[in-house]
């Protein structure tokens, strides 16, 4: 009487150890060892079908180990789909070459390049794949998901070396870039990053970004230096509007920038083509024909084209190493004025910065009246980029 008991056990303690090939034989073995009806009892012990068990007994009987240590025979199990679709890679990196050159004729576009619609495709072409093929098959292609990269500067612009700014820094005269920062809350709110704590005690903030009215909001709006490297931000407390924008341009003027230039004559400034600075804005430049006319400087902007204002120098220069945005809850003006007075770099950077309290209304009108006073000359290229403002009277 064979004890199917018996051979269950010692099949569920050696099981787990073996692999396909050597499960086969421990099985063929127990068989073996059982005489007449061991095939039966061992395929009810193990669980194994009776024909892997003969198979098994037939390799022992051999007594050859015609595969050494392969698990199948060479040739055994399911043939890749390529073995019987050999047109499948050529097939499947013709659907990928054109979506990627653009051909109108491509039957996916790029935005539906995935591998379900790949797999569609692929069968409306006669084959059959399925995603996981497909996933593989592209790996062995060299494919791989990838995100857009940002390389494509356009150095060759005309505008984008600003010829006025080099002309400009060459003659000893002031060339600055400007830009007005994202408004920022003031208050215990959270702000992206890390600072160092004791383990376990993050700063707590709140949950709701609601502005404080008592605080408001700030912007903080720059004039970075060219030739000097030096940064100036004033952080408004008010509206972010053209007079907010060239008082910023005034105040490091009579602060650092005629202290550096003494024999100025004139002033160059690039700046983008949006916000408080732009160039279809009217009290722009209203301020600063005030501006020239109080300085006695004759104002040169060039405005960087639009989608481009990545190229100002500011933004690489200076916004890119304020730190206001450090883990560190912006809690009140005085800590945004020391936070941006920090910075400094190995190159050399330094930034002033104070609180501008002045209130700048919005939606001041300006007259055509104001508008012809303005002594304006527009360049021969862009002229409604590039432009200068010149004195109308020399200050006193």
């Amino acid at each position: 009487m064979i004890d199917i008991d018996d051979i269950r056990a010692r099949w569920q303690l050696a099981a787990p150890f073996l692999d396909e090939r050597g499960r086969r034989l421990f099985a063929a073995n127990e068989a073996l060892a059982q005489g007449l009806g061991g095939v039966t009892a061992t395929a009810r012990g193990s669980g194994l079908a009776h024909s892997t068990i003969n198979r098994g007994m037939r390799e022992l009987r051999s007594a050859r180990n015609d595969i050494d240590r392969r698990v199948r025979r060479p040739g055994a199990g399911r043939k890749p789909a390529v073995a019987h679709q050999p047109g499948l890679p050529a097939a499947l990196e013709a659907l990928i070459e054109s979506a990627i050159r653009g051909d109108p004729g491509s039957p996916l576009r790029w935005v539906s390049r995935s591998q379900r619609h790949l797999v569609k495709a692929l069968a409306e072409q006669g084959f059959k794949a399925s995603q996981r093929v497909v996933a593989n098959l592209l790996r062995e292609l060299n494919y791989s998901c990838q995100a857009n990269s940002k390389t494509r500067e356009g150095g060759k612009h005309p505008d984008r070396d600003a010829p006025p700014v080099k002309a400009a820094t060459n003659a000893g005269e002031p060339a600055i870039s400007v830009d007005t920062k994202k408004k920022e809350l003031v208050g215990d709110f959270k702000n992206n990053g890390r600072e160092l704590r004791p383990k376990g005690q993050p700063e707590a903030v709140r949950v709701h970004d609601f502005k404080i009215p008592a605080l408001g909001k700030v912007a903080p709006y720059g004039v970075y230096d060219i030739a000097a490297n030096h940064g100036w931000v004033s952080v408004g407390v008010d509206a972010d509007t053209g007079a907010f924008a060239v008082e910023s341009i005034r105040r490091w003027w009579y602060k650092l920038g005629q202290t550096r230039y003494p024999n100025a004559k004139c002033l160059t400034i690039t700046a983008d083509c949006g916000g408080s600075n732009g160039p279809q804005v009217k009290l722009w430049k209203r301020e600063l024909q005030r501006f020239a006319d109080q300085t006695g400087l004759t104002v040169t902007v060039a405005h960087l084209p639009p989608g481009t204002s990545k190229w100002n120098k500011i933004e690489h220069r200076l916004f890119a190493f304020i730190t206001t945005r450090r883990g560190k809850p912006l809690v009140s003006h005085q800590v945004i004025v020391q936070l941006i007075g920090s910075t400094t770099t190995e190159t050399g950077l330094k930034v002033c910065c104070e609180i501008d309290g002045n209130l700048y209304p919005k939606a001041i009108k300006i007259t055509h009246k104001e508008m012809q006073a303005i002594n304006i000359t527009r360049d021969e290229f862009h002229g409604e980029w590039n432009y200068t403002i010149a004195p109308t009277q020399r200050p006193p």
